[in-house]
């Protein structure tokens, strides 16, 4: 079972910026596309970004597209979520995960696609 551990949530006014991080545990996380996802409440889980096992290739749901980064450091077997311009709107608690597909782009933003599951950090944006 694959171990994926997020950090960086928090509270952060309007227009503040974090860095979320995915580490793995147990595994090298360079054999796998990662995703982030994130749920608010009372929503459904929503896609936000992912990014190809070489890091070359990544996509971003359009609500985030402009503000939002990710980038992954395979030397330190983690993925990196970096949350500018930060709205209201983007509470929720974020997770990442990790997909069974080995195409090289960046794999659909669709659950459907992903196996691995952290237990998620919260980003609440609020002044």
């Amino acid at each position: 079972q694959l171990q994926l551990v997020e950090s960086g949530g928090g509270l952060v006014q309007p227009g503040g910026s974090l860095r979320l991080s995915c580490a793995a545990s147990g595994f090298t996380l360079d054999y796998y596309a990662i995703g982030w996802f994130r749920q608010a409440p009372g929503k459904e889980r929503e896609g936000v970004s992912c990014i190809s096992r070489s890091g070359g290739s990544t996509n971003y749901a359009d609500s985030v597209k402009g503000r939002f980064t990710i980038s992954r450091d395979n030397a330190k077997n983690t993925v990196y979520l970096q949350m500018n311009s930060l709205k209201p709107g983007d509470t929720a608690v974020y997770y990442c995960a990790a997909s069974w597909a080995t195409m090289p782009q960046a794999v659909p933003l669709d659950a459907l696609y992903f196996n691995s599951w952290g237990r998620g950090t919260q980003v609440t944006v609020s002044s």
